[in-house]
């Protein structure tokens, strides 16, 4: 008998052709989070874990935030021996004392020569036998658990529920637009569970903004790194630009012709860094920029794929989602980003692209945005140790 973590595939499970490639990705994700001593062993319906039993807890915790896991057990690995089977169960109820129980059975080795049902009423039996404890096939509070396979017989209670999705890096890498607010980081993390790899574009304008919205944005990112653990944040030096965009654009259109500039630098640092898709945090109608006229005109200028993950989502869905994931908190802290600081009273809902395109021609901005590109910072580890004047 030896106690291991069993790891149930999420939604890679219906994949066919490309399945191996998806279980390599995984594997290469949760390695990044375990010590290196500690063992996997891989299949494709089945992934498991060995290490030192006083590490079961710890490591099951850390599966918890890796994309592409159903669920994570911890369970007992016996030989498919009746006797072992029976002596084992008894093992992992010898605390439980006066509660109901059902057994359930998933015999995966159809060699084996005991139906699954006609299992559940054997080990059903012998632990009424042994036990003070009830069957209750409705309403158990207890749920024993045998998955017969050919590399052995697994049994266990609990399953720790996984995030589900793809694994990250799966889909290749994104750009991220990530500001200091509270739908960006959302995105951000929506993105990673469908198999991006991203990494994070930052607008900052000092003096206009201070140095905390730069350490908000980046404690934000680190937040969702705990997710992916391979996030880069970039930064871009945007002041002249919106300083240029402030003296030559009337003010209805300062924010239109602001994120036609933000989206010009991101699609021109994605071809840099190899990114397929820039990602935002965009949701249809909750600001001016965000109606779909603003959306059209913005986008005119960028011929990659923008993907917005909350889009279609409410603010208080947004919300909750960000309490989930442990972004609400920093996002509300009061350090305004680039955005908010040059926000005009009247912004235009419905900006004619033609009017924009006009007012770009006021002030020459391709050398600006080539300047800035030039002169972006690069936070590349943001472990703990590595980030903590940012904090």
């Amino acid at each position: 008998m030896e106690k291991m973590i069993l790891i149930k595939y999420g939604e890679l499970t219906t994949k066919k052709a490309n399945r191996k490639t998806f279980i390599h990705i995984l594997e290469k994700n949760i390695q990044k989070i375990l010590p290196n001593d500690v063992k996997i062993i891989k299949d494709r319906v089945r992934m498991y874990i060995l290490c030192p039993e006083e590490q079961l807890e710890e490591i099951a915790n850390k599966l918890k935030k890796v994309f592409g896991l159903h669920s994570i057990v911890i369970c007992y690995k016996v030989n498919t021996n009746i006797e072992q089977i029976k002596s084992t169960l008894l093992e992992m109820v010898k605390d439980k004392k006066d509660i109901t129980f059902k057994v359930e059975t998933k015999r995966a080795d159809k060699n084996f020569e005991i139906p699954s049902m006609e299992m559940n009423h054997l080990m059903g039996g012998h632990l009424l036998k042994n036990t003070n404890m009830k069957v209750d096939v409705h309403n158990p509070q207890l749920i024993l658990k045998i998955e017969i396979r050919k590399e052995g017989t697994f049994l266990y209670t609990n399953e720790i529920d996984g995030i589900g999705g793809y694994p990250v890096g799966i889909q290749g890498k994104g750009l991220l637009m990530l500001s200091g607010g509270i739908d960006s980081p959302v995105a951000g993390y929506l993105a990673l569970k469908r198999g991006i790899d991203i990494d994070c574009l930052y607008f900052e304008s000092p003096p206009h903004t201070s140095i905390e919205a730069k350490h908000k944005v980046i404690k934000l990112a680190n937040i969702i790194n705990q997710y992916s653990g391979n996030i880069k944040v970039h930064i871009v030096p945007f002041t002249k630009i919106q300083e240029e965009i402030y003296k030559h654009v009337p003010d209805s259109y300062i924010i239109t012709i602001m994120r036609r500039m933000m989206y010009r630098i991101a699609e021109e640092y994605c071809k840099k860094i190899g990114a397929k898709v820039m990602i935002n945090g965009e949701s249809i109608g909750q600001v001016a920029s965000q109606t779909l006229d603003s959306m059209m005109v913005i986008n005119e200028v960028v011929s990659l794929p923008v993907i917005r993950p909350v889009a279609c989502m409410d603010k208080l869905e947004i919300i909750e989602l960000s309490k989930k994931i442990n972004t609400y908190e920093t996002s509300i802290l009061p350090y305004e980003d680039c955005c908010t600081i040059f926000l005009p009273k009247h912004p235009v809902i419905h900006p004619v692209l033609e009017r924009a395109k006009t007012y770009e021609k006021n002030f020459s901005f391709e050398k600006l945005i080539q300047e800035a590109i030039s002169h972006i910072e690069v936070i590349t580890n943001l472990k703990e140790e590595e980030y903590q004047e940012y904090l």
